[in-house]
C-alpha cells in the first residue's frame, strides 16, 4: 500500500468511525447497505456530523468563524483533490467520484448558518433549512445509490428529498426539548413551545406522513445494493413516527423518545423477510 493510500484508508476509516460514534442507529443502517456503497456513505456522514457539530455544540468558541473556515476548507479539498483534515479528504473523494453537485453542499452549509441565528422560522424558511439539512444529504446519498445513472437519479430525486425531510421532522420532534431548552430553537413555524397544542402536532404528524408517502414510491425503485439498507431505516423512522403519534404534546415536549433495541431487532427481522421474498 503506497502512502496515499495509507492516509486515504485512514480518512475513511475516520468517517467510519464519527459515523459509529455518533449515530449507532444510522450506522446499523449502512451496513445493510451493498459493501460497495458502505463507505461513501460514511464519507458523507461524517461531513455533515463535523458540520453539526460546529454549529450544536461547540459553545465556548466562534462558531461562525469556525463554520465558515471548514465551509471554505471544504471546497478546497474538493478542488485540490486532498484535505489534511481526515473527514474532509473522505468526503472530498465522494464528491469527486460520483460528481455530487456543488449546489448541495452550498445549500448544506446555508442551513448550518441558520442555525447560528436564534430565529422564528417562517414557513419559507423552514422548508429552506429542511432541503438544506436533510434533502441534500438524501441527495448526495443519491449520487452514490445510482453510480452515475443521471436518468436513474432524477427519476428518484423527489423521493430521496420526502424521506431526508421525514427524517429530520421526526428528528425535530424527538428533540423538540433539547432544541428549545438548550439551543433556543423551534423549527415548527407558528409553533410555541409553551403552547405546543394537539392541533400543531396533528399538523406536523400529516406533513410527516405525506413524506414518507412519497419516499416510499423511490426506496422500491432503488438500485438493489441500496434498497435494503434504505428500506431498514425508513422502517426504523417510521416505526419512531408510529410511537410519537400515539403521545401527548407534553409528553413530546418532555421526553426524548426512543426505539428500544428489541424492538430495532424486531424492525431488521422483518424487513429482511420482506428482502427475501421480495415483497416491499
Amino acid at each position: 500500500m503506497t502512502n496515499i493510500n495509507l492516509f486515504n484508508k485512514l480518512s475513511e476509516n475516520c468517517s467510519r468511525n464519527t459515523t459509529l460514534y455518533y449515530s449507532t442507529s444510522f450506522f446499523s443502517a449502512i451496513n445493510h447497505l451493498h459493501k460497495d456503497l458502505r463507505q461513501p456513505v460514511y464519507n458523507i456522514y461524517g461531513f455533515v456530523r463535523l458540520a453539526d457539530e460546529i454549529v450544536d455544540t461547540f459553545h465556548a468558541f466562534d462558531k461562525k468563524q469556525l463554520l465558515q473556515e471548514f465551509k471554505q476548507d471544504t471546497f478546497t479539498a474538493i478542488e485540490r483533490g486532498i484535505s489534511l483534515n481526515p473527514v474532509l479528504n473522505s468526503f472530498q473523494q465522494t464528491v469527486n467520484k460520483y460528481n455530487i453537485e456543488h449546489e448541495l453542499i452550498v445549500a448544506f452549509f446555508n442551513s448550518m448558518e441558520m442555525d447560528l441565528q436564534k430565529i422564528e422560522y417562517s414557513k419559507a424558511q423552514y422548508n429552506e433549512y429542511i432541503y438544506g439539512s436533510a434533502e441534500v444529504v438524501g441527495l448526495m446519498c443519491l449520487y452514490v445509490f445510482c453510480d452515475g445513472n443521471k436518468e436513474a437519479y432524477n427519476k428518484l430525486k423527489s423521493a430521496a428529498r420526502s424521506l431526508g425531510a421525514a427524517f429530520q421532522k421526526i428528528n425535530f420532534l424527538r428533540d423538540i426539548k433539547a432544541d428549545y431548552e438548550g439551543l433556543s430553537r423551534m423549527y415548527f413555524p407558528d409553533c410555541d413551545f409553551k403552547n405546543f397544542s394537539c392541533a400543531d402536532k396533528l399538523a406536523i404528524e400529516k406533513d410527516i406522513e405525506q413524506d414518507f408517502s412519497g419516499a416510499y414510491s423511490g426506496i422500491i425503485q432503488l438500485p438493489v445494493k441500496a434498497r435494503f439498507g434504505v428500506f431498514v431505516a425508513y422502517k426504523y423512522y417510521y416505526s419512531l413516527f408510529k410511537k410519537i403519534k400515539k403521545l401527548q404534546p407534553q409528553k413530546v415536549l418532555h421526553q426524548r423518545i426512543r426505539i428500544p433495541d428489541y424492538a430495532k431487532t424486531l424492525i431488521l427481522a422483518k424487513a429482511g423477510l420482506r428482502n427475501q421474498l421480495n415483497i416491499f
